[in-house]
């Protein structure tokens, strides 16, 4: 079914994904239901490039090593799917004989102690894995003065699959193992056909809260209000805090009880879109909170159990950046009036919605022109409760369906992720923002350089703010288009803020954020486009291998 007319009154299957009835109306109670040019006239607001439709694909704790170090070459080993590379595809900034043989991670024996390892390959049935730590100060601690020799001994986690070799035990060594596309197939073959970026990392050193803020705002200082302590931020200078951990949104409902919890100042893309009149949305799992799951699950306890037997809460409150600011905010995720206002200023729902409705609003003719994918928990990628099986059905069900839909032609879909779990990777990124606070510690205790070379905070008074050290730990950035370069590996430098950089220079005219955001250094993902080349054919993969079909 192309083009629901009345999702309320039937359960549409998209490619997988079902769209539960009764969670929207098909239009404004007591009005006619707009037509497909009405429900999508700011579509024709200009853009900078061909590009009308951008889709963020927003993953979980992943380094660019643990996923592409040896490609584009696969182990293929029998009982898994097969990878072979289409000729003259381009090497990465990869794994090297030395890093796999001699490793600085397995010469430091005595930091890393019995947890000394070499890169070692994960094998499809070892998808799911513990999570390691990647919280701001211990990433910095594994970089080691850029000697990046210190993963085992400071975000390494012991823990199911069994450890690398020759080691018999489970030890801190599991942060060196990778993947290959035997694994990580769909995304080996969306590489091979369209483009890939090995120069991109995370904004700054730390974890989830902090990868999703830098994605929308470029700017984690200026957190105005706490509640349950101050654990997860730090002195951010001129009597401000910066978040460098996961607190939660205050005010959201799901929002845990007793966790540290803050409000964000300063101004995010979103403001920025609703004031240029472009439609867009944040799209998360579990957002929704009448939804019954088939296992019973609602509410904020909505779950699900992946591939691998894991079981997770979609809806996670400290991955959702938007709920940290009042403007943006829709704390008691209040539904949307109808299908047709998804996307749209003044709306109850306030641009916050559940993915379900992203794929709802596109079959209805209402297409936002920009918006960011949180996956269900379980297949949001995270070691510990998600895997790359599981994130694979999310990013193939989504592509397969939005590369049959009519707007494809003039769409860019980026999928990145928004920490690197603290996997080892060998690249350090070079340190644009320097910070000398008391979480840092990548020149020395109390450095990441120095606080003078550093941008400001949200406050006109904080010149230097602290705890916002990076660019931190390399992660994936793919671009799939009709216009992205296929087969084409990019080593321009980016970061998260590249995203809405794109954004701003697409449909606002080159508006930066100010405030200090990351925005105003970020590079450019355009090297990855070709906007007079022959449009790309669709590439439509199987969701449960990633082999194409």
């Amino acid at each position: 079914m192309r083009r629901a007319i009345a999702l309320s009154l039937v359960t549409v299957w998209v490619a997988g994904i079902v769209l539960n009835p009764g969670t929207l109306s098909a239009a404004v109670p007591g009005k006619a239901a707009p037509s497909h040019a009405d429900s999508t006239k700011t579509k024709s607001r200009a853009t900078a490039t061909p590009i009308q439709h951008i889709v963020v694909i927003f993953g979980e704790n992943i380094s660019f090593d643990h996923y592409f170090g040896t490609y584009p070459n696969a182990a293929n080993p029998p009982g898994e799917p097969q990878f072979t590379a289409l000729p003259n595809t381009p090497t990465v900034n990869g794994y090297t004989p030395e890093l796999m043989t001699n490793n600085p991670n397995f010469l430091n024996q005595t930091g890393n102690g019995s947890g000394a390892a070499n890169p070692f390959r994960l094998d499809r049935s070892q998808a799911l894995t513990a999570d390691q730590d990647h919280d701001y100060t211990p990433e910095q601690m594994a970089a080691d003065h850029g000697l990046m020799d210190y993963y085992p001994g400071s975000t390494g986690s012991a823990g199911p699959p069994p450890n690398a070799p020759p080691n018999t035990v489970l030890t801190t060594g599991l942060v060196m193992g990778y993947y290959d596309g035997n694994t990580d197939t769909a995304m080996w073959n969306y590489a091979q056909h369209f483009a890939l970026d090995d120069n991109n990392y995370g904004t700054t050193f730390g974890p989830s809260t902090v990868g999703a803020l830098n994605l929308i705002s470029g700017q984690t200082n200026g957190a105005i209000a706490t509640l349950n302590g101050t654990g997860d931020e730090t002195d951010g200078g001129d009597g401000s805090l910066t978040v460098i951990g996961d607190p939660d949104p205050i005010g959201d409902m799901c929002s845990g009880a007793t966790k540290n919890q803050v409000t964000m100042g300063g101004t995010n893309i979103g403001q920025l879109l609703t004031n240029a009149g472009v439609t867009w949305g944040w799209f998360s799992g579990g957002f929704n909170l009448s939804i019954v799951n088939p296992n019973g699950s609602t509410g904020c306890s909505r779950n699900h159990t992946g591939v691998t037997g894991a079981n997770e809460d979609d809806y996670i409150p400290h991955h959702q950046p938007f709920q940290y600011y009042t403007a943006t905010a829709n704390p008691n995720h209040t539904r949307p009036t109808s299908v047709y206002t998804i996307g749209h200023a003044g709306d109850p729902a306030n641009n916050q919605y559940d993915v379900q409705d992203f794929f709802s609003a596109v079959q209805a003719g209402n297409f936002p022109q920009v918006s960011f994918l949180k996956a269900d928990g379980y297949q949001d990628a995270h070691p510990g409760y998600s895997d790359p099986l599981d994130e694979q059905n999310f990013v193939v069900t989504t592509l397969n369906f939005l590369q049959q839909q009519p707007e494809w032609s003039s769409t860019i879909v980026i999928i990145t992720y928004d920490d690197s779990d603290g996997w080892y990777d060998h690249q350090m990124g070079p340190i644009v923002n320097q910070s000398a606070g008391t979480a840092d510690t990548l020149t020395d205790p109390g450095y990441c350089g120095n606080s003078l070379n550093s941008l400001p905070g949200i406050t006109p008074g904080n010149l230097n703010a602290l705890g916002r050290c990076g660019y931190g730990p390399r992660i994936p950035m793919l671009v799939i288009s009709p216009y992205a370069i296929p087969n084409y590996v990019s080593h321009s430098l980016t970061d998260q803020t590249s995203v809405i950089h794109f954004i701003e220079d697409n449909w606002l005219g080159g508006e930066r954020i100010g405030q200090g955001s990351f925005d105003a250094l970020s590079g450019t993902i355009n090297n990855m486009l070709n906007f007079s080349q022959t449009p790309n054919p669709p590439l439509f993969l199987n969701p449960g291998d990633g082999e194409p079909q």
